[in-house]
């Protein structure tokens, strides 16, 4: 009796076993990646508990960005310090760079970045090429439509997350008040002859595009008398050499650069021209992103009030910061064929009123 009712349970037990492998090979089989198309339209209750568990099974996000100083530092330590266990792999380049690694990304079809944190011309790029996976995000409702690049059944291509503005940096021990610029026209001041210097990065280029749209190019040409000298070199590149006195003045600075720069003593100060061209920033999702959750999850955290408390207290602009001068956006209104078409010739005349300094 007593082995019978021990044969009858350990064959109840090796079928119980049976069933429970056959249930959990079924349940794997079911439990297939969630598409990102499906995670970046989600908009449950449960949207960051789900994102949060799949974030931190995939470990880590890798983020391209053209921010630069250390604001993409901060954006990462804050949200690190939020989602502990999903680790940021950043890429920093200027717009120029980003756009050569995503091309050649694509071509190979070997994709590592999930999001992507650039100007417009690059998203409109990506955009254009099925590229982007649009997306929703809970903080978007409070946005103005204007700041959202629209797709279908109410999802985002991008939306705004910052802005930064090109203006004249100067370095307050070389350059007395009253040589100071307040509009273009000043630069032909003859106390500045020899100390302007352009930046020839995207930020030189965009500066002589509003330059020509908003005073001609006989004045562009013009300028060419003051001696401008001209630095293969970033905007941060650009303020940092104003800072040490190598360059006197540059009206290729970014506003943020310089006042993040004053505010730790540096002898450098920022003022807006007639108009001011400005960057926008804005964010996407990368359509073949290799860790979907976390890449999801970024992209809220860059709408977040945390990241854009981060940013406001580096001096960038947002969508909902009014400033009193005037802005212009160097490719509103343009596809990036005829962007880039604008951006030659911006880039031809820059380079025609200036000398290389090696």
């Amino acid at each position: 009796m007593d082995s019978g009712l021990a044969r009858i349970k350990l064959l109840t037990a090796a079928l119980l076993l049976m069933m429970l492998q056959f249930n959990a090979v079924g349940w794997a089989q079911a439990q297939k990646p969630t598409p990102l198309a499906e995670l970046a339209a989600y908009t449950g209750l449960d949207r960051e508990q789900r994102l949060i568990a799949g974030a931190k099974a995939e470990g880590k996000v890798v983020w391209y960005t053209s921010l630069a100083g250390s604001s993409y530092k901060e954006l990462a330590k804050g949200f690190e310090a939020k989602y502990p266990g999903v680790r940021i792999e950043p890429y920093r380049g200027t717009s120029v760079d980003l756009m050569t690694r995503i091309i050649a990304e694509a071509e190979a079809k070997h994709f590592l970045a999930d999001a992507i944190e650039t100007t417009l011309p690059v998203l409109r790029y990506m955009r254009e090429n099925k590229m982007l996976t649009p997306y929703v995000s809970p903080s978007l409702a409070k946005y103005p439509s204007n700041a959202k690049e629209k797709a279908d059944r109410g999802l985002f291509y991008w939306a705004i997350d910052r802005e930064t503005y090109m203006g004249v940096g100067y370095n307050t021990t070389m350059i007395p008040a009253s040589a100071v610029p307040k509009n273009y026209a000043d630069l032909m001041k003859p106390e500045l002859k020899g100390k302007i210097a352009f930046a020839t990065s995207d930020t030189g280029t965009r500066t002589i595009g509003s330059m020509l749209k908003h005073k001609g190019e006989e004045f562009v040409k013009k300028l060419k008398a003051q001696d401008i000298i001209l630095h293969s070199v970033s905007g941060r590149a650009m303020a940092d050499m104003v800072i040490s006195g190598e360059v006197g003045i540059s009206p290729t600075i970014f506003r943020d650069h310089a006042m993040e720069s004053k505010s730790k003593g540096a002898p450098i100060d920022w003022v807006p021209m007639e108009v001011v061209p400005t960057n926008a920033g804005g964010v996407s999702l990368v359509s073949q992103a290799p860790h979907p959750y976390a890449a999801t999850l970024l992209v809220d955290f860059l709408f977040s009030p945390e990241a854009q408390k981060i940013l406001a207290d580096l001096e960038y602009g947002s969508p909902f910061t009014p400033v009193s001068f005037k802005l212009w956006y160097p490719e509103a209104g343009m596809s990036t064929a005829q962007y880039d078409k604008e951006n030659a010739r911006w880039e031809k005349l820059l380079r025609e009123i200036g000398r290389k300094q090696f």
